[in-house]
Parts: structure tokens; C-alpha cells; sequence
């Protein structure tokens, strides 16, 4: 058995933790937002590759922060750019069909002016349109799997307090 490295051999030290880095978990990380206007409506995205309605955001590149891949998607998307302000719900999603397990965020994007709202537009293929839709008819078009965790966002924005979510049950 060979001896574990320590911090006083940089090189072996270093190797040691990249080979334990190799072997560790690595978890998809989707990030979304939670968009309302004055009227208290939510904003929802219509994507063209899969089915249902979803909220705006989409997946996380390698080491990209969660809150930086939806500031980006919403950019690259909608042609959006809000300040985040603050995390609704964290919930780690069970394997499901080819996919491994993964962590979704939804961060609060505040509320949009009538102005914002009017410009909004799909910027890019993805999309194939964007609407501000009361709760309970934007809870009725996204897909079951959502769900969960777009009502579970609503009441974290209405009371103040971050949810975690096991695969869209409340965890505690």
C-alpha cells in the first residue's frame, strides 16, 4: 500500500487529490428562474425540443456557477438580462430514462416592467415563444416533473424562505 501524499510534495500532493477529483460524482446542474410582471403573472418558455412549457434557464456548462448559466440563458434565449435575487428552491432529481441524477435551482429574477415585458422575444431557436401566464394556468401547462418545484417556488417567493426539494418532495 503506498503512502498518501501530503501537501509538503506539491506534485504528488496535487496528482493525489486529481485522481480522488477523477473518481467523484459529477452532477448536472440545471438552473432556472422564477420571472413575474406587475400583474403577478409568471413567465414561462415554450421550448422547441422537447415537449410542454418549462420556466426560462436550461443547464449549466462545465464549473459554470447556477446562477450564471441562468443569467446566460436568459440572455442568449430572451435577450434578457435581470440581477438574481436570491434562490428559491434547490432539488436534486432522482436518475430518470438515459439520465443521471442532477441539481435544479430556481433563483428569483424579480419582476419585470410592463417595458421588459413587451420587449420579451425568443433570440434563438430554442425557444419557440414566451408568455406571462397566471400561476395556476402556468402550473397546468408545465410537464408533471416541473411542477413540484414551480409550486414549491411560489411559496418560497411568497414567504421569504429557500425550499430543498428530493425529486420534487419537500425533504424535511
Amino acid at each position: 500500500m503506498r503512502p498518501i501524499p501530503t501537501p509538503a510534495d506539491p506534485e504528488a500532493w496535487n496528482a493525489y487529490l486529481a485522481e480522488g477529483n477523477a473518481k467523484q460524482a459529477r452532477k448536472r446542474v440545471a438552473a432556472d428562474v422564477l420571472l413575474t410582471d406587475t400583474d403577478g403573472r409568471v413567465l414561462l418558455v415554450n421550448p422547441t425540443y422537447k415537449p410542454g412549457w418549462d420556466l426560462p434557464g436550461g443547464m449549466a456548462e462545465a464549473n459554470e456557477p447556477p446562477e450564471d448559466a441562468v443569467t446566460r440563458e436568459l440572455v442568449e434565449e430572451l435577450g434578457l438580462t435581470v440581477a438574481i435575487n436570491g434562490l428559491l428552491v434547490v432539488d436534486w432529481v432522482a436518475p430518470h430514462g438515459p439520465w443521471d441524477d442532477q441539481i435544479s435551482f430556481i433563483f428569483n429574477g424579480g419582476t419585470l416592467s410592463p417595458e421588459q415585458g413587451a420587449r420579451l422575444t425568443p433570440h434563438d431557436d430554442e425557444l419557440a415563444e414566451a408568455a406571462f401566464l397566471p400561476p395556476d394556468i402556468a402550473h397546468d401547462r408545465l410537464a408533471d416533473r416541473i411542477r413540484p418545484r414551480f409550486t414549491t417556488a411560489l411559496h418560497a417567493l411568497a414567504d421569504g424562505r429557500t425550499r430543498y426539494l428530493r425529486n420534487g418532495d419537500s425533504a424535511w
